[in-house]
């Protein structure tokens, strides 16, 4: 019998039990788009949230994204996509060293994050100002469920992980699937992983299914 694999992310596979790891809370902060340049986009739940405005306002400003994914997205929306990183945040760091020092940017963003990109501009002299458009809290999902000690767990951000382990352990018997280093770097010590080959939902599933594969 194959090990349950469960994915602990916001979407969705139909070969995952799926557990919603975060609930989010869209913000409404006043926000002037005419002074800005260029938007920086690092997650969906930024466009989800850029809902509640009137989208002429901002439709116009070409968009730094993170991923392809989070590109795909907005271009979707009907916006202009200026550049498209690696998937981290970090390299976002090399799109905008790009660009005059005069440019101004505009980074649209969770209430935590990860990556330290936007200290790392601004040191250089960059001129990026920050709004916090959503907030994330663990979901009830993740708070109460509970997995085999031989399951295969995909945890698809920081806050997946540190969701999960508020009320668990990761078992030494299970398998760990990673969407990046920045989620891996949130593990517990000694825990073993396997990185998926890109940032994405679909690689890290593949990955699960191989390492069931080969453990059967």
């Amino acid at each position: 019998m194959s090990k349950k694999i469960y994915l602990f992310a916001t979407s969705k596979s139909k070969h995952a039990v799926n557990i919603k790891s975060l609930d989010v809370r869209y913000l409404k902060p006043d926000i002037n788009f005419s002074e800005y340049d260029y938007l920086v986009l690092t997650s969906k739940q930024t466009l989800k949230a850029l809902e509640q405005y009137d989208k002429s306002e901002f439709i116009d400003i070409p968009a730094l994204c993170v991923s392809v994914k989070t590109a795909d997205a907005y271009r979707e929306f009907g916006g202009k996509i200026l550049g498209v990183g690696n998937g981290y945040g970090d390299s976002l760091v090399k799109n905008i060293e790009e660009f005059s020092k005069e440019t101004k940017w505009l980074y649209l963003r969770a209430e935590l994050i990860a990556s330290s990109f936007v200290k790392t501009c601004s040191d250089e002299g960059y001129d990026i100002d920050e709004k916090i458009l959503y907030v994330s809290e663990c979901s009830k999902e993740i708070l109460d469920v509970r997995v085999n000690d031989d399951s295969t767990l995909i945890f698809t951000s920081p806050s997946s992980i540190e969701c999960f382990l508020k009320n668990n352990t990761i078992h030494p018997d299970a398998k760990v699937v990673v969407i990046g280093t920045t989620t891996a770097n949130l593990l517990p010590e000694g825990i073993e992983y396997a990185i998926s080959q890109s940032t994405s939902i679909d690689s890290c599933i593949e990955l699960a299914l191989k390492l069931n594969e080969k453990s059967k």
